[in-house]
C-alpha cells in the first residue's frame, strides 16, 4: 500500500506513491482495465483506484506480495473456477507478485462488471 499518508488524488499519484516492485503490476492491472473499459471513469475510492461505469466496476490495491481485485461479490460469484487457484473472499481476489498476472481473467471480469451495471441501468430506466 501508500506508504505516504496522504490520500492519492489520481490513479497516477497512487501508483507512484507505491513501492517500486508493486509499480509495474499496478500498471499492468490498470491497462488490463481500461483496455476492457475504455470509457469507465478513473477514480480513487476508498483510498485505491477504482472504475465507475453506470456504478462501480472495479478496484484494485497494490500490497507487498500480491495485487488486491475488488469485483464486487457478483464478479467474484460468476468466475468462482477461474479464480479457484488465487486466495479469495466474498468481495475480492489476490493476484501473488511473484506469479504473472491473469490480465485476460482480469479483462473478463471488467467486461462482465460492465455488462451487468448497464443491464441494471437499463432496468432503472424503464
Amino acid at each position: 500500500m501508500n506508504k505516504s499518508k496522504t490520500i492519492p488524488a489520481t490513479v497516477n499519484d497512487y501508483i507512484a506513491a507505491s513501492e517500486s516492485h508493486v509499480k509495474k503490476p499496478l500498471q499492468q492491472v490498470r491497462e488490463a482495465i481500461r483496455s476492457a473499459a475504455p470509457k469507465a471513469e478513473e477514480i480513487i475510492s476508498y483510498q485505491m483506484p477504482a472504475y465507475k461505469q453506470n456504478g462501480m466496476v472495479v478496484f484494485f490495491a497494490g500490497y507487498k506480495n500480491h495485487i488486491g481485485f475488488y469485483p464486487t461479490a457478483s464478479g467474484i460469484e460468476n468466475f468462482k473456477n477461474e479464480i479457484a487457484k488465487y486466495k479469495w473472499s466474498k468481495g475480492a481476489i489476490q493476484f501473488p507478485l511473484d506469479k504473472p498476472l491473469p490480465l485476460s481473467l482480469i479483462k473478463k471480469i471488467v467486461k462482465f462488471k460492465l455488462k451487468e451495471n448497464e443491464e441494471k441501468a437499463a432496468l432503472k430506466n424503464q
